[in-house]
């Protein structure tokens, strides 16, 4: 059985020069013993693997000694593989080769590997058998020049004694041994090009770690495994720092970037097939379809263990023309998904996946200050009160602190309030734009349930916005919010409550300001400015579907008496600290959420229809007669009631009547 020998040293022992080559590999070998069949096989196989490789027919002449040009190759190599065959020894311009060979070895740090191939290495080493009686018969013919063949004689016993492979023929396969070696070389010749991770890696340690529990490199079965978290959160990062960890471990690799980006062109699943099929088994790209494209990675990669990284993947059918199945990749192999998307890694069956995390307040610090002061350590105290209130903005966001540090490095100290003050209103365009991929790959019922949350229920129970949500006409905004979970958009707390990160949040209501430049035309309302023209000017719409008012001061917004009456479509509205003064002339008659803290009215106008409330929340409310409540009769949706400070005597009234068979769910009494 085809055997690989080890002996004084090992493959990577020796280090390599960093001077430029004009090859990676030499071969040298008796070429009437094997051009045609073994080094042939040999040459080809490396060629293909993209191992640029020099072979002595390239049109060199031959003359008395060894040429000029062929000395060159050799000095102009990385690395040498002998093939030691029956007849080897009997050429004198081999045998000098190998005299060049070893000697570049020593001066030059090169690779020298010996390839037994159907002689014994004892007989080369030791100059017996075929190879003493070549020698015996050189000693004749150079009977003047005897330092010759002692040189000769040396160098043979000192090539058998590196590390090589010994192939004794019989019942073997000849290409299983061509293919250990070419894969060993490989190895060794094809130094992994390592991955540029980031100017200031802050926090890759022990993400990297994470990932590596979870890869169980070494392990003899195909593991695909995920990183999953929202866009700028440094997935990409963090995959590149394991992939330069880890590459050396594997026979073939390869970093698949921009996965969703490349696969949208036309041709970018083909493109992207043939990129793999490259830079796993060398040579140039063959496939012309995508199916063709599986059948070929399925075929000649199951045989390899290969680290593949397919980066910011987007859809089921990248993963199934990229990396179908386990079984698509030799033992031992690991395949490493990113994405924004956690069901896509489900239903592909990607087991484990690692939530990629923000940095903490020391590590955001750390990454701001690097690209806000660059070299800059010691901070005053104006000006590390505003890195925490810039860390505190961006809740950990890798992407975004690098963003902001870049912004506002070498400005005035004095102008960084006001200009964080404006990135919350108007989100960097080079941040909004990586955020906002999620959002565009939403389909159009879930993008308004996001807008929704961002503009008004963040930080809301699910339940409740859920129950709104439906009564707001949105299809199935259970499932939405589970989308918005699973692609990262939203997260929920302990208590069962929504949260998004506060960019995300700035990136749906920028979203909702692209709409119009006139607040009126825009769907949702929060910003106090827009909220308060539309409501003192009587600029709404039949566009706007909610108002939310939170005044930064106590200054009374002045209603316009015909406010509402082009808000046909008013479904929401919530007061969390407005006052108002003058007199409404109409009110809609479409609200479905009525949230008013502290409401100073005593009573609701005889002409306020709530008939289609599922949600009336006045918290501390003023109300000390409830009359509108007669407008209830057609009503029997009512699903939660947040009244306080009403009279007891009231409260009776209303459970006795009929309007008590309303499905009120909830009630606070304080």
């Amino acid at each position: 059985m085809p055997t690989q020998l080890r002996a004084s040293s090992s493959l990577s022992s020796v280090p390599f020069s960093t001077r430029s080559y004009t090859h990676d590999v030499f071969l040298s070998f008796r070429g009437e013993d094997t051009r045609y069949n073994f080094t042939g096989h040999l040459h080809r196989n490396l060629v293909q693997r993209g191992i640029n490789t020099f072979i002595d027919d390239d049109d060199l002449p031959r003359g008395k000694e060894i040429s000029e040009a062929l000395l060159r190759a050799i000095e102009g190599s990385k690395h040498s593989l002998i093939v030691f065959s029956k007849n080897y020894a009997s050429s004198k311009w081999c045998l000098d080769e190998l005299v060049h060979i070893l000697g570049c070895r020593r001066s030059k740090k090169q690779m020298v590997w010996p390839i037994f191939y159907k002689v014994d290495p004892s007989d080369v080493r030791h100059q017996t058998g075929t190879f003493g009686e070549a020698l015996a018969e050189h000693e004749r013919r150079f009977e003047d020049d005897k330092n010759k063949v002692l040189r000769w004689r040396a160098a043979l016993s000192e090539a058998a004694n590196l590390s090589g492979w010994h192939f004794p023929g019989g019942h073997e396969y000849e290409y299983e041994f061509i293919e250990k070696i070419v894969e060993e070389v490989s190895a060794q010749v094809k130094e992994p090009t390592y991955l540029d991770v980031a100017k200031c890696p802050v926090g890759i340690h022990s993400r990297v770690q994470g990932m590596l529990e979870m890869l169980d490199v070494g392990g003899s079965d195909v593991r695909m495994v995920g990183m999953w978290g929202t866009g700028g959160i440094g997935k990409t990062t963090i995959a590149k720092a394991v992939y330069n960890t880890i590459v050396r471990k594997f026979e073939c690799h390869c970093f698949l970037a921009k996965v969703r980006e490349e696969s949208e062109q036309h041709g970018g699943l083909v493109k992207l097939q043939n990129i793999i099929l490259s830079k796993i088994l060398g040579g140039q790209p063959e496939v012309i379809n995508v199916d063709e494209g599986i059948n070929l990675l399925r075929e000649r990669l199951r045989n390899k263990r290969i680290l593949l990284i397919l980066d910011d993947v987007n859809k089921s059918d990248q993963l199934d023309k990229l990396a179908g199945a386990p079984d698509w990749f030799g033992r031992g192999s690991r395949i490493i998904i990113t994405t924004r998307d956690k069901r896509l890694l489900t239903v592909h069956e990607v087991n484990p996946i690692y939530k990629a995390r923000e940095l903490d307040h020391h590590e955001g610090c750390e990454l701001f200050s690097s690209n806000a002061f660059k070299k800059k350590r010691n901070l005053d105290d104006n000006e590390k009160l505003l890195v925490r209130t810039v860390v505190e903005y961006a809740q950990g966001l890798p992407l975004a602190l690098e963003i902001l540090g870049s912004h506002l490095y070498g400005r005035p100290i004095d102008d960084w309030q006001a200009m964080l003050d404006g990135y919350k209103r108007n989100l960097p365009k080079d941040i909004r734009d990586i955020l906002k991929v999620s959002y565009d790959g939403l389909e159009e019922i879930v993008k308004e349930v996001f807008l929704d949350i961002a503009c008004f229920f963040k930080g809301w129970k699910v339940n409740d916005v859920i129950q709104i949500l439906e009564a707001c006409d949105r299809n199935n905004p259970k499932l939405s919010i589970k989308v918005l979970e699973e692609k990262a958009l939203i997260n929920f707390d302990r208590y069962g409550e929504i949260w998004m990160h506060d960019l995300l949040e700035d990136m749906g209501k920028d979203i909702v300001q692209q709409e119009s430049t006139e607040p009126g035309e825009r769907s949702r309302l929060w910003h106090h400015k827009d909220v308060q023209e539309v409501l003192t000017e009587n600029t709404g719409t039949s566009k706007t579907e909610g108002i939310v008012i939170k005044m930064p001061t106590a200054d009374e917004i002045c209603l316009n008496p015909k406010c509402f009456k082009k808000m046909r479509n008013l479904k929401i509205f919530i007061n969390i600290n407005g006052w108002f003064c003058g007199k409404v002339d109409y009110y809609q008659n479409q609200l479905r959420l009525l949230e008013w803290r502290d409401c100073s009215l005593k009573f609701f106008p005889r002409n306020f229809n709530m008939k289609n409330i599922i949600q009336l929340n006045m918290p501390r409310s003023c109300i000390s007669r409830f009359e509108v409540f007669i407008y209830f009769q057609d009503f029997n949706l009512l699903k939660s009631l947040y009244l306080t400070n009403f009279p007891f005597d009231f409260f009776f009234f209303f459970g006795m009547t009929e309007y008590g068979k309303s499905e009120i769910l909830k009630f606070e009494w304080m």
